[in-house]
């Protein structure tokens, strides 16, 4: 049963990506302390605070949800002002402006820089590991969910088994390297002052202006051949990923605890372009050869905990292809989940 009618336009993008689940309403009801976004002014930013203000209001409970970012954009302050939440212009990399911020007890860190990193891996390390040093100290006591990537593992085939929680990490590349670094400095931070924390590893997010199947999709339209090179991937709606990430909070634990966050499905590159053909009403042509490699997540542990997500990847991909055939907006910067040397440039 489809649990989204078809979404054709960007206001009804955001409603649907900011409904609250059951269980995450009966969490706020539970949950001590006021909410903090750091790094809200990002693609996913906006509609977290809108789900978080959702869910609060539902609960019928009194919470502030506060929304940090630079707002070099104002498009995106706006955006952020206008679910309820309340904007703080700070820049995390800066020690006076984390200390200048109020200490709350629950804190959602989004903050993360990828693309564009080749030639300034300076700033990427400051972004992914000096800016989390600082948050860190200036929030001790804290509960914290920090968005990681399942970059930080081995690359994966389905045919050797995809990697767990349990398996070591193998970074490739600068941008992998930094976001385990992230991990590693709020993981010894939280158990040197006692502070609950959960690594989000997340991958691939798709909400319907960007991600996996947004870029397979494209191609199809448009009429590009379809590169194999990267034949296999996982994906989860991005509304699921919101629930999932506020639910973690109540999940933080002493010492970190890593979870994977991704669909429960492993999705073939070729047969998703070829469904997409069909919804679109296109001919697929494809380039490139699987290189058996992949970034691959084993969901398993975090479907046992908040279930299957409440939007499966067949829908998902008919909610893609429709969201396109009806022109909506887009983001327009492409995943490029076809990298598989750590260089994520431009």
């Amino acid at each position: 049963m489809k649990t989204h009618p078809e979404i054709r336009n960007e206001q009804e993008l955001e409603e649907a990506l900011a409904r609250p689940s059951a269980e995450l309403v009966d969490m706020m009801r539970r949950l001590p302390g006021d909410v903090m976004l750091l790094g809200a002014g990002g693609k996913m930013g906006p509609s977290m605070a809108r789900l978080a203000r959702n869910a609060i209001r539902e609960a019928g409970t009194e919470k502030r949800v506060l929304a940090v970012s630079r707002y070099s954009n104002p498009d995106a302050r706006r955006a952020v002002e206008e679910t309820g939440a309340e904007a703080i212009a700070a820049d995390l990399t800066q020690p006076e402006e984390v200390t200048a911020l109020p200490r709350v007890e629950n804190v959602i860190y989004m903050l993360g820089r990828k693309f564009g990193e080749t030639g300034s891996e300076g700033l990427t390390w400051i972004a992914n590991v000096a800016a989390p040093h600082l948050v860190a100290r200036h929030f001790a006591g804290s509960r914290f969910v920090v968005f990681s990537t399942g970059c930080v593992y081995p690359l994966a085939s389905p045919r050797q088994g995809l990697p767990t929680e349990g398996t070591p990490p193998e970074p490739v590349g600068e941008y992998a390297y930094s976001c385990l670094g992230r991990e590693q400095v709020f993981a010894h931070h939280g158990a040197e002052s006692g502070s609950p924390v959960l690594l989000y590893r997340l991958n691939y997010a798709v909400d319907l202006r960007y991600g996996v199947l947004v870029d397979i999709a494209r191609d199809v339209l448009e009429g590009r051949p379809v590169d194999l090179t990267v034949s296999w991937f996982n994906c989860i709606w991005q509304g699921d990923a919101n629930n999932r990430a506020l639910l973690c909070l109540e999940r933080a634990r002493v010492p970190a605890t890593p979870l994977n966050i991704t669909g429960p499905e492993l999705l073939s590159t070729e047969e998703t372009a070829r469904r997409f053909g069909e919804l679109l009403g296109r001919k697929v042509e494809f380039v490139g050869s699987d290189s058996g490699q992949a970034y691959l997540s084993d969901a398993s542990r975090s479907t046992s905990w908040f279930g299957p997500p409440q939007v499966g990847a067949d829908e998902l991909i008919e909610m893609v292809a429709a969201y396109i055939q009806a022109g909506g907006k887009l983001h327009g910067k492409p995943t490029k989940f076809q990298v598989t040397d750590g260089k994520f440039t431009g």
